[in-house]
């Protein structure tokens, strides 16, 4: 779970340099920025949700738009784990609005 963690760190940290110069694109590569946003966007609140160490948070899919919208959808194993994820996405940054599609598992 470490190396986990440790490994989410380390793409975050190296897909942050890569938005410092994807920040403000030219007109020619307008859509590659979003697209490098959009999976920062993805990258930081899948380390989050890591982070937590709740291994059902893991079982989470998360997409973003290029709007900075994020889709969650995946089983969490209760309610309040479902809304812990979307506290989560909502919470980071670059994040306009999340759509929890979380499935509560049956028991």
């Amino acid at each position: 779970m470490k190396t986990l963690l440790l490994s989410a760190i380390v793409a975050v940290s190296a897909l942050s340099t890569v938005v410092a110069f994807a920040d403000e694109p030219s007109s020619n590569t307008a859509q590659t920025g979003n697209y490098v946003k959009d999976s920062v966007i993805t990258t930081k609140v899948k380390t989050k949700l890591a982070a937590k160490h709740m291994s059902t948070l893991t079982n989470i899919k998360v997409d973003t738009d290029d709007q900075g919208v994020v889709w969650l959808s995946g089983k969490a194993p209760s309610q309040d784990a479902s809304d812990l994820a979307a506290m989560i996405a909502k919470d980071t940054d670059g994040v306009t609005a999340v759509h929890n599609h979380i499935v509560i598992a049956q028991q």
